[in-house]
């Protein structure tokens, strides 16, 4: 053996471990950074109504022109005042004059309660109601903002176009929860 001197983590650390290591001197971390207008949609699983009906990203927005809007959490007060009626009274509009195939509203929620909430706004055949149980897509794109009263890890409120994988057009709240920019009177203005 004989006694290696590595750089890691700023300092100089002394070790007597065997030669194969002299190479495992840095290591480096990418830094998440949100999604922004020309990047590719993430591809990640999402479920429709019951966690055995899975929908993936890539599949939901390959050749076509979808809107796809983020909420804190489905039945809390914004989300179901505003929100998505917003997007279930405009849906359609927005699918006739902007050319819109779909319209997706996303939550990290399980299946049964998003598939509940969407019976209860009539949104069936105008927005499609996606669970992001774990919050993989959410964090995809980099749009987790903590809200311990909701359970932790949620999403921001965003909405973004996405025309054949590609991201159009995209609106985070400042905030990350008002409502104001992402709301379906917006989609388009940019």
């Amino acid at each position: 053996m004989r006694l290696l001197s590595c750089k890691f983590l700023g300092r100089v650390v002394n070790s007597s471990l065997p030669q194969q290591i002299t190479s495992l001197r840095s290591f480096t971390r990418t830094v998440p950074a949100m999604v922004k207008v020309g990047d590719t949609l993430p591809t990640v699983d999402l479920f429709e109504d019951s966690p055995a009906n899975k929908i993936n990203t890539g599949d939901l927005v390959n050749g076509k022109k979808v809107i796809i809007f983020g909420v804190p959490g489905a039945f809390t007060p914004g989300c179901s005042k505003t929100h998505l009626p917003g997007y279930v009274s405009s849906a359609d509009e927005l699918k006739s004059k902007q050319g819109v195939d779909e319209i997706v509203c996303v939550s990290v929620n399980d299946p049964f309660v998003m598939s509940a909430w969407g019976k209860e706004h009539g949104a069936a055949g105008k927005v499609r109601l996606l669970a992001d149980p774990a919050g993989g897509f959410t964090k995809a794109l980099d749009v987790t903002i903590d809200l311990p009263p909701l359970g932790g890890v949620r999403s921001k409120r965003y909405s973004l176009v996405v025309e054949n994988g590609k991201v159009t057009e995209l609106n985070v709240e400042p905030d990350g929860t008002g409502l104001s920019c992402s709301l379906a009177n917006n989609i388009g203005k940019k």
